[in-house]
């Protein structure tokens, strides 16, 4: 079966968030490498993970948000593909905080395709390789067919939460899109903010510089903000 056939087979019959983790399971499978997840990213910022292959990539995706740098940011911000064959490259440092982040995880090679949405550069397909090295022409033709698809469960989503909103008014629309984008960062910002009486910028770097340093995602340290079993102490 053609590369495209088995990624089209992926999410056939899928919607949502299990499409984008089934597709991202494929392009593991497909293209030679360990990891793979599919970033959500607005006005500039990592904003959530609309699927992955697993754990170990949703992690990869996270610490693109906990450090505001890395491959999503600059496939949507560039609107083109981002092809890293080495973070260990000296020549090559693109990324000062992620690419050694990243070393420390034992992932060398990073590929990030853009996703994109009725013209709209919404989001990166980034695929994540233990040993170093290029893919290989066809791995990069699928890869690019790959992302064209995420935008499939993405639709799903945005579809399903419209219809919700216009037959019951009372419904909770764009429940599941909204499950994605780190929501409990944001209320746990603001209050970060009243309580030290800092910018909202300053407060999120306070709260990634903590889920960094602990080891933590963002939204886990986001909810015990919230939850009061976590307060950001002044400098």
């Amino acid at each position: 079966m053609a590369t495209h056939d088995q990624l089209f087979a992926a999410v056939d019959g899928r919607r949502g968030v299990d499409a984008a983790d089934r597709l991202c399971e494929a392009c593991v499978m497909l293209f030679d490498v360990d990891a793979a997840a599919i970033s959500l990213v607005f006005d500039g910022a990592s904003s959530g993970t609309l699927g992955s292959s697993g754990e170990s990539a949703r992690t990869y995706d996270e610490l693109q948000f906990l450090l505001g740098e890395g491959p999503c940011l600059d496939s949507v911000s560039r609107r083109a593909p981002v092809l890293v064959i080495d973070l260990a490259d000296a020549d090559d440092a693109r990324w000062p905080l992620y690419g050694p982040a990243m070393l420390d995880l034992q992932i060398r090679g990073v590929f990030a395709m853009p996703v994109v949405v009725a013209g709209e550069y919404v989001g990166a397909l980034d695929l994540f390789r233990a040993e170093p090295g290029r893919l290989k022409q066809d791995q990069f033709r699928g890869a690019v067919v790959a992302a064209e698809l995420a935008g499939i469960p993405l639709l799903d989503i945005l579809s399903s939460d419209l219809n919700a909103a216009a037959a019951d008014p009372d419904s909770s629309a764009w429940a599941e899109l909204n499950s994605l984008y780190r929501a409990e960062v944001s209320q746990a910002t603001g209050m970060i903010v009243a309580q030290l009486g800092i910018e909202p910028a300053e407060a999120l770097v306070r709260l990634r510089a903590h889920a960094y340093s602990t080891g933590r995602s963002a939204t886990d340290v986001a909810r015990d903000i919230l939850e009061r079993r976590l307060r950001l102490e002044a400098d």
